[in-house]
């Protein structure tokens, strides 16, 4: 249960602040913060997926905000590689 809250509250999060960091400074090509939250996003929602649907419409909230901060932190990995590869020809 805690391992379920704690990805519930970093998805909550990722939401929030997804793109707070967008274009913020030279991002390296591998982001191990970025994967493993990715990583995180994606067994949250394995176990959302696999709880007992009758939660009053917040198990389907919970994927949806999953499915958003997943897209999220796959739009940051992608913008800061695309920022890196700018600045390797400089």
């Amino acid at each position: 249960m805690k391992m379920r809250m704690k990805a519930l509250a970093a998805a909550g999060a990722l939401v929030l602040v997804g793109g707070a960091g967008y274009g913020v400074g030279v991002a390296q090509a591998y982001q191990p913060n970025m994967q493993n939250a990715l990583r995180d996003l994606y067994q949250a929602r394995t176990e959302l997926t696999r709880a007992t649907p009758d939660k009053g419409g917040h198990r389907v909230a919970a994927i949806n905000l999953v499915n958003q901060a997943i897209n999220q932190t796959q739009a940051g990995i992608r913008a800061a590689d695309d920022n890196n590869h700018g600045w390797r020809h400089h």
